[in-house]
């Protein structure tokens, strides 16, 4: 049985890799933060399950910028595989705390590597890079080969991030690969995301519990993939036969406005946006029609720009393949929060 520790696992991302180490048969030890409230709804069901918990799910405290606890977890656990996915990840949250995104996001990252690097037998490492690293690109799609032009705290910090890891491969010897994972999605993304701000709005809208839906860059497009497809590519990374950076995106860029249109279409409602030929008036219950407001308070002081990646590399190596994008993945958070509900 193989050992994996997660950092981050109580996230989305974290959730989705923990349920498929599990259906490989791992040993899963996560990593969370202890704190007054518990936020770890989407591992509760396998929390709750007297099989899995405790048995081959374990759960330790520490903090990312804990070095010495997080020292000793790993001495203990002596984990074959690590996924190190933690760190303050909302872009526009950045700008206002940078000092705190980047000791938890670049710090944690080289604390880390310091310690796999005295165990006496490191462990395979995957670390989770972002688009954001290539922020203003020259180039589109963006490869393992584009520059790094990051335009916020946020990227900043993963740039960071990216080259230690990639200098601790080839100056340490470590077995560490890089994800650069564009925007992944799903039905367990945090509300303070604009996918799940979108999707949430949507239903609200459609069971009249909310109003008006405001947005900021309608224009702004992401390359949005699904995310219980990209943790299968991030654990094919460490099963390969040596370490590599890996550019994992669907190739596809969706608008925000987009995204809204499909979320909204899902919920069986049709939207106008604010100023493009139709007065908030025009708001009625026979047509279904809603206006989405734009609010200049959501946009960033500088925005990335055409992120769209090329997984080529990833096809070939890993025989990795996305099969869901953005409208599709709008879809499917729209219907899920439906049926919770």
């Amino acid at each position: 049985m193989k050992r994996a520790v997660i950092t981050g696992i109580t996230g989305q991302t974290g959730s989705y890799l923990t349920e498929l180490l599990l259906r490989n048969g791992y040993e899963v030890h996560g990593i969370v933060r202890r704190s007054s409230s518990f936020n770890r709804s989407r591992i509760e069901h396998l929390r709750d399950d007297g099989e899995i918990y405790g048995k081959c799910l374990f759960l330790h405290y520490a903090d990312l910028t804990d070095s010495t606890t997080l020292r000793r977890i790993l001495a203990k656990v002596q984990p074959d595989e690590i996924y190190h996915l933690a760190g303050q990840s909302h872009v526009g949250l950045s700008f206002e705390i940078p000092e705190s995104t980047f000791n938890e996001t670049a710090g944690a990252t080289l604390s880390l590597l310091e310690i796999c690097r005295d165990l006496s037998n490191p462990p395979r490492i995957y670390n989770a890079s972002s688009s954001e690293i290539f922020g203003s690109p020259e180039e589109f799609p963006q490869t393992e080969m584009t520059a790094y032009r990051p335009v916020n705290p946020y990227g900043c910090s993963k740039a960071f991030a990216t080259s230690i890891c990639r200098v601790y491969r080839e100056a340490h010897g470590l077995f560490v690969c890089n994800g650069i994972t564009y925007n992944h999605e799903s039905p367990r993304r945090g509300e303070n995301f604009v996918t799940q701000k979108i999707a949430r709005s949507a239903v609200r809208i459609a069971s009249g519990s909310q109003d008006v839906l405001s947005l900021g860059n309608l224009d702004s497009a992401r390359d949005w993939g699904y995310a219980p497809e990209y943790v299968e590519a991030m654990w094919s990374m460490l099963q390969h036969n040596s370490a590599e950076d890996y550019v994992i995106a669907t190739g596809i860029a969706t608008s925000v406005r987009t995204f809204a249109l499909a979320a909204f279409e899902a919920a069986g409602m049709t939207i106008f946006f604010e100023g493009e030929g139709i007065d908030e008036l025009a708001r009625d219950s026979k047509t279904g029609a809603i206006v989405v407001r734009v609010d200049a308070k959501f946009f960033r002081p500088t925005e990335s720009l055409k992120l769209i990646g090329d997984a080529s590399r990833a096809a070939a190596s890993l025989g990795w393949i996305p099969k869901t994008s953005g409208p599709h993945i709008a879809h499917k958070m729209v219907l899920a929060i439906q049926s919770s509900e």
